[in-house]
């Protein structure tokens, strides 16, 4: 099975040399597609440990070697030019957004906290080191410093560990941590949340959900989510807790910009995402919402109603059926964030990756708990005997 899974993934990896790919993911597949083919012959051999040298060898080829190149190299999607400029402009005026832009490619679409990516870059410069400041380093270390917490905070049950490395040095992951890399720190915080949540920690959580909140508004449904889960596993006391949180961290982390420029905030955060800014958004998928939006304004309006109506949908389910573990919450937000990102106006098929991490990797989790059972030990607890209890509590 593992061999069969590296060698669609090397498949996977191999078209994007062949097809009119932008350069950085051109080089991605041909340095990741060598390290997949690597990894199907060492899953393939008898060796115990063979499992183990695969899920390495995938690493080392589809994250580290093209990471590394791209890096040194400065190729990358445009995204990171974008972060890395956000940082600079906080550094400057303490806020992201250029006031009056005049090209798509001055517009900031992301909420102020993603500007703390591009802050390294803006502070080491094009020097010697420079290459150090590259902005998908840094959303690197954020994404995999959240799912070592995340794993930390659940115990024992946070087992899976060379499957996590697996799903990780997957395309699905793999690819946008070395190109772009921008959706990865929200990811691992909406894991890390998740994992807190399931682990009764509210304050936790919510100061988790307000970062991820405060880098995209697309985090912005993890809220209810979470919220319901700790409901239901901490009571609503808790729950209450984990929403002051997470709502007071995220405006204590957007406000100073909000206050500085509300109008580009609103202009390019916002409008220019949907559709609905001066500027084209390069994120033109052929997805529902998009097909939608291309018949003209009447299309853009039913996209928006079928939005809203696939967001009032998951909400009340939430209600009827709360989720009550955190394969349940992440199913749930994954589900919401899948039907988001087919019905907006505008998107692109990467950004679908995001559900697709979030339903894989708490079934890794939950398998990785189930491993870690001690052999016997539910026969043991089944089959304990039953002493009979007299008054006082004395067996």
């Amino acid at each position: 099975m593992w061999c069969a899974g590296w060698l669609v993934a090397a498949v996977w990896a191999a078209v994007f040399p062949l097809i009119t790919a932008p350069r950085p993911h051109r080089l991605w597949g041909m340095c990741a597609c060598i390290g997949y083919l690597c990894a199907a012959v060492a899953a393939r051999s008898s060796h115990p440990r063979g499992r183990t040298v695969s899920v390495w060898l995938a690493l080392g080829g589809a994250v580290v070697v093209p990471l590394v190149l791209l890096v040194l190299t400065g190729q990358a999607q445009s995204e990171v030019g974008v972060i890395e400029r956000s940082g600079l402009l906080t550094l400057h005026q303490a806020t992201p957004y250029v006031a009056a832009p005049h090209t798509v490619a001055e517009v900031t679409p992301y909420l102020p906290g993603m500007a703390v990516f591009g802050l390294p870059h803006a502070v080491l410069g094009g020097g010697l080191l420079g290459w150090l400041g590259d902005a998908r380093l840094w959303c690197a270390a954020a994404f995999l410093g959240s799912l070592w917490g995340a794993r930390r905070v659940l115990g024992r049950s946070g087992g899976g560990g060379l499957a996590i490395g697996a799903l990780i040095a997957s395309p699905v992951v793999a690819l946008p941590l070395c190109v772009s890399g921008i959706d990865l720190p929200m990811t691992g915080l909406l894991c890390l949340a998740l994992a807190c949540a399931d682990r009764r920690r509210p304050v936790a959580a919510g100061l988790a959900l307000a970062v991820a909140c405060a880098l995209k508004w697309t985090a912005w449904p993890a809220v209810a989510v979470v919220v319901v889960l700790l409901g239901h596993r901490a009571g609503t006391r808790a729950a209450v807790r984990a929403a002051g949180a997470a709502v007071g961290g995220a405006a204590a982390l957007v406000l100073p910009s909000a206050l500085l420029s509300p109008g580009p905030l609103v202009q390019q955060v916002f409008a220019f995402p949907t559709g609905r800014g001066p500027w084209a958004t390069p994120a033109a998928s052929p997805l529902p919402g998009r097909l939608l939006a291309d018949l003209g304004p009447g299309g853009w309006y039913v996209a928006m109603a079928l939005l809203l109506a696939g967001g009032a949908a998951v909400a009340l389910s939430l209600v009827v059926r709360p989720p009550r573990d955190l394969v349940a919450a992440a199913d749930r937000l994954a589900f919401g964030l899948c039907l988001a990102f087919l019905l907006a106006p505008a998107g692109r098929f990467g950004y679908l990756a995001l559900p697709v991490f979030l339903f894989a990797w708490a079934r890794l989790v939950r398998a990785g708990a189930r491993r870690s059972d001690p052999p016997g030990s539910l026969l043991v607890v089944a089959s304990r005997p039953k002493l009979p209890v007299a008054v006082g509590g004395a067996r």
